[in-house]
């Protein structure tokens, strides 16, 4: 199971008078402290931990975030920042203690400028992905970021998270999508970095100390975003694949042919796809017969004369004509590429309706994915018999998901309980692989010791050090990604 003990804290000063401050600040619909409304703050998306807290803020501003937190920082009281709460590793709920205040942005949700000259947008950062990405589409712009939650994560939990998703493999991680910053710091100073500049090689480059620090070094309340031009030819196939080994083939095929137009290649495996059949309303399989093994090939250009339709069949029958593929289908209308894309996005949902399941975001030289598939496979599955392993996601850039569903029949929590023993085997294959034992979720609560063991020497002195600099108090997000020494 994951750690549940809470960071070692001194007694809380969150009294009344402070109470009443912030409410005179942030006014009614700032400050919730009705145990019922709060519960979706302090619960973690997959239910793993439920904390407690004095109380939910919600400043309207980044004047009012600012100082909310100075007057937190003044009384001492520990803060948790949050936006769309959708981390899967416990970085944005409080501890059990009760005695961390959750600072959240999702009040903040203002699209504040978009250039299509400049291609930026500037936003707050409790603006929804999903509507950042609409008010691009409609400037003939394109913000990539895409992933399974964007219909709720918010751009600050994406930034301070550096989030990954599907179209990482040709335009990066959040980190590669952002200019410029905007930070209320743990003592409530603001911290403008808030430039749209592309060059500007003027010492440290701080704002990527906040992007993927999630929360522990500030609240994220502003950025500007890179936009990029808006595709328009947009061609997607779903094929059925021999092996993960053919999987990659195939991937190295459509670089060698075109890789400048390849946004997205994403892997499946059966049991997975069982899942979202399963559980997901109309959800349906592309192909008649059975296979073991998918992948979602997506191809785009802001040419509508690309020609992207006629590479895509080409590099499909060659591989099929040498074995690669064994079925494939390829998307005839927006409603059908959403369909395909459906049946990836909905992989973790799918999983959390049917049951227990233990999570393992990690990633892999692009090279070394099918002996990390197989190989931890092996490994689960001889820990624990009958593990169903579902397996899936961005083969493109080395990141899998390799997540396990209890064996049928079996007990959730006693599953759940070797959660620590599951991880272990899963990351003495990554390790051994030259991998990362997280991707692209973050450290949270949920892998601090494996950090403080993976990272241990300089790299781990660092980090604490810049968390000290930044947050002597160790007020901001305790007990997340660096635990003091």
């Amino acid at each position: 199971m994951p750690d549940t003990t809470p960071p070692q804290v001194a007694r809380h000063g969150f009294t009344p008078a402070l109470a009443e401050r912030l409410r005179a600040l942030l006014g009614d619909r700032g400050m919730i402290t009705d145990p019922a409304e709060m519960r979706g703050y302090v619960t973690e998306w997959r239910g793993l931990w439920t904390g407690r807290s004095p109380a939910i803020l919600r400043p309207a501003s980044t004047a009012e975030c600012a100082e909310a937190v100075r007057l937190c920082a003044e009384a001492g009281v520990r803060m948790v920042p949050q936006a769309g709460n959708t981390s899967l590793v416990g970085a944005s709920v409080p501890h059990e203690a009760g005695d961390e205040v959750v600072i959240s942005v999702g009040r903040m949700n203002r699209i504040l400028d978009l250039d299509p000259a400049d291609m930026t947008m500037t936003v707050e950062a409790g603006a929804v992905l999903a509507s950042v990405q609409k008010a691009a589409e409609e400037a003939g712009c394109l913000f990539p970021l895409s992933l399974g939650s964007e219909g709720t994560a918010q751009i600050g939990g994406l930034l301070g998270t550096n989030a990954g998703g599907n179209a990482t493999l040709r335009y990066g991680n959040a980190r590669d999508l952002v200019l410029g910053l905007e930070v209320v710091l743990p003592d409530g100073r603001v911290l403008d970095m808030l430039r749209r500049l592309r060059k500007d090689n003027t010492g440290y480059c701080l704002r990527h100390l906040f992007i993927g620090a999630e929360g522990t070094l500030g609240i994220i309340t502003r950025a500007v975003l890179k936009l990029f031009p808006r595709p328009s030819d947009i061609q997607l196939a779903f094929a059925a694949v021999p092996s993960v080994e053919a999987a990659l083939a195939l991937l190295n095929r459509f670089q060698r042919h075109d890789g400048a137009s390849l946004s997205a290649f994403e892997y499946m495996g059966r049991f997975g796809l069982e899942l979202v059949f399963r559980h997901i309303p109309g959800a349906a399989d592309p192909f008649g017969a059975r296979h073991e093994h998918y992948c979602l090939v997506e191809l785009s250009s802001p040419r509508p004369d690309a020609g992207l339709r006629h590479g895509l069949e080409a590099v499909l029958e060659g591989a099929y004509a040498d074995g690669l593929v064994l079925d494939a289908t390829i998307a005839e209308s927006e409603a059908q590429r959403a369909s395909l894309w459906r049946l990836r996005e909905e992989h973790s949902e799918a999983q959390k309706r049917e049951g227990a399941s233990i999570k393992n975001d990690v990633s892999v030289p692009v090279s070394r994915v099918p002996d990390l598939i197989a190989q931890a496979s092996a490994a689960c599955r001889a820990l624990i018999p009958g593990v169903r392993v579902c397996a899936f996601g961005h083969v493109g850039d080395g990141n899998i998901h390799f997540n396990l569903s209890a064996p049928e029949g079996a007990d959730g929590a006693a599953f759940l309980a070797r959660w620590d023993e599951v991880a272990e085997a899963v990351n003495g294959v990554v390790r051994a692989l030259g991998g990362s034992f997280s991707a692209e979720h973050g450290v949270g609560r949920l892998k601090t010791r494996t950090l403080a063991a993976w990272r241990a020497g300089p790299e781990l002195d660092l980090m604490r050090a810049i968390k000290r600099t930044i947050d002597p108090g160790n007020l901001m997000n305790p007990g997340k990604v660096v635990i003091s020494a």
